[in-house]
């Protein structure tokens, strides 16, 4: 696998975007060196998953790993729902929001060791996460590593066809703080090229005016360790950073 970005964590210093999940409401925005603002969708990430979400969780397989879950409403819904799912995030105000709305959370980055590595069936990359690291091919080799052998990842992709790398700040407009960090932006195609050769594509659609892609990770030979359907063994059962109870075995 290659190595984690640098600046794997930059969401965690990010005093903005801590500040506006506990508020519940923006504005926040992805700000590149240029000065152009990408609008983040604060209120919406906060509330209750809607119709689209769950459009997205009924596609989902086994036990999920949200990556990037900000604050929990999709990890919140599947508990709800009975589902085996653990949320990751590098701020401490989207792992505390995730828990009090009932979903089990972690706070650490997707390039840090997790549990049930090569064993989830589902992993998520919502609301633009595919841009976490900035290098969509090694997020997507850490991805395939920790799903089981012909898992299913679901990315939201952009509105636009682009492929762009770039450095951003978060921000409110008023108040900046810490160095640029790496972020992307792919549309669906970007995300198929970088994809092809290591990956099975499942699949696109939009509801919403949001855009989403399946894809499938290669399935191992058939003398390989048959998956399992279960993300967390009882060896690497975790609790999450506000005490509450371990993701259940399925």
């Amino acid at each position: 696998m290659s190595a984690p970005p640098a600046t794997a964590l930059p969401w965690a210093a990010a005093d903005p975007y801590d500040a506006a999940l506990r508020a519940g409401r923006g504005p926040l925005f992805l700000r590149r060196t240029d000065g152009w603002l990408l609008p983040l969708e604060v209120e919406r990430w906060c509330a209750r998953a809607d119709p689209v979400d769950r459009d997205v969780l009924d596609r989902c397989e086994g036990a999920v790993l949200d990556v990037g879950c900000g604050p929990g409403r999709l990890v919140a819904e599947l508990a709800a729902r009975g589902r085996a799912a653990l949320g990751i995030d590098v701020s401490e105000a989207a792992v505390e929001h995730t828990v009090r709305l009932g979903g089990q959370a972690l706070r650490r980055s997707v390039f840090e060791h997790l549990p049930g590595e090569g064993r989830w069936d589902t992993v998520l990359l919502m609301d633009g996460n595919i841009g976490i690291g900035g290098d969509p091919s090694a997020l997507l080799e850490r991805v395939a590593g920790l799903l089981r052998p012909g898992g299913l990842l679901i990315a939201e992709t952009a509105h636009a066809d682009v492929d762009e790398r770039v450095r951003v700040h978060i921000t409110d407009a008023r108040t900046t703080t810490g160095d640029p960090f790496p972020w992307a932006r792919l549309g669906t195609r970007a995300l198929l090229r970088y994809a092809r050769g290591h990956w099975e594509w499942d699949g696109q659609w939009t509801a919403g005016g949001r855009r989403f892609a399946a894809l499938r990770s290669r399935s191992t030979s058939s003398s390989a360790e048959p998956a399992k359907r279960t993300a967390v063994i009882s060896s690497q059962r975790v609790r999450n950073t506000s005490g509450g109870r371990p993701v259940p075995d399925r």
